[in-house]
């Protein structure tokens, strides 16, 4: 029997399944990985986070102080749309 002969079935089962099922999971693997956030992505969202909190305290602070000056805002506001 001849080398390539005996070579030829092993060949034809890699390429047939152990290749294609590797590629699937490396790039499973890959897909995976990609989903979670870095450090600095996770960073920036802390920092937007903690603006939109502010944003959130002034609009609250104004719309309190715009209650006690002007009692009827919300209403004229209504009114316009």
């Amino acid at each position: 029997m001849d080398p390539l002969e005996m070579l030829f079935v092993p060949t034809v089962l890699f390429m047939v399944i152990v290749a294609p099922t590797w590629i699937v999971m490396h790039y499973r693997s890959l897909n995976r990985s990609s989903r979670s956030l870095s450090e600095e992505d996770r960073n920036n969202l802390d920092d937007m986070l903690a603006t939109v909190d502010k944003l959130t305290d002034r609009i609250a602070t104004l719309e309190s102080i715009l209650d006690a000056d002007h009692p009827s805002w919300r209403k004229q506001n209504d009114h316009k749309e």
